[in-house]
């Protein structure tokens, strides 16, 4: 008998650069049929998955803020949430090319193109072995999509938030940009607070640490570490209620 996953539903929080080249914005599709394939793999090891949507390889509503007095900072976010679905209709259509059962679902409602969001609807969809695929944030602005990825996998009782990131986890600074940045494999909530770790916002991690609500924070361009995380391998960052060993 196969090994079950640890984590028997997860949401997956995928930001909108997953979907493009390092470096550069759009939608590449070979990018978003390499996680579709991931994904997979993952629900095969008998998984449910929820996945919220970034859009920022598109548009950030925030990008706004700063340099333009014609658009209000509330519809600048609506545009992002828009942003979200244009990547949600790209990750359904690559799921779906290679057999997976999907449902697009929207915090804003699109009947023309996807579901309206609905908690119970979206639970029996996972339960009927479907990828839900969430976008549109939480439908309102000033709410980032780490906070919508918190507050789903509350709704539908996962068992951990999965932050998909470029690199193998949380850092004590900036790998990318500090060669020396030590990798923690363990973190509570309150070490990344304190230290400032660019993680989720702070509204994210705050409504994962009243619930109680594990966060891994993983390599997803690694090959395999979606099936991996699931299954509860060492892959990445764990922050949870339990304080942190030393740092790798």
């Amino acid at each position: 008998m196969s090994e079950s996953p640890r984590f028997k539903r997860v949401v997956l929080k995928l930001s909108g650069e997953s979907f493009c080249e390092a470096g550069q914005r759009g939608i590449h599709m070979p990018e978003a049929v390499n996680i579709a394939g991931q994904i997979q793999k993952a629900q095969e090891l008998g998984c449910e998955i929820g996945v919220v949507i970034g859009g920022g390889n598109i548009l950030r509503g925030a990008q706004f803020k700063e340099h333009s007095q014609a658009i209000q900072e509330a519809t600048a976010h609506y545009m992002g949430m828009l942003a979200t679905v244009i990547n949600g209709l790209a990750l359904q259509d690559a799921l779906e090319s290679i057999g997976c059962e999907t449902r697009l679902m929207t915090a804003i409602r699109m009947d023309g193109v996807a579901e309206p969001y609905l908690r119970r609807r979206a639970r029996r969809h996972l339960e009927k072995g479907r990828i839900v695929i969430l976008a549109a944030g939480t439908g309102g602005p000033f709410v980032t999509t780490d906070t919508a990825a918190a507050l789903r996998s509350l709704e539908l009782g996962a068992d951990v938030v999965a932050k998909a990131t470029r690199v193998d986890g949380v850092y004590s600074d900036d790998p990318e940009l500090n060669p020396h940045a030590v990798l923690y494999r363990k973190l509570s909530y309150r070490e990344v607070r304190e230290q400032n770790l660019r993680v989720m916002d702070s509204t994210a991690i705050t409504h994962c640490e009243e619930r109680s609500m594990p966060i891994l924070v993983f390599n997803f361009k690694k090959e395999g570490n979606i099936g991996r995380a699931v299954m509860g391998d060492t892959v990445g960052t764990v922050i949870s209620n339990v304080a942190s060993a030393d740092p790798d």
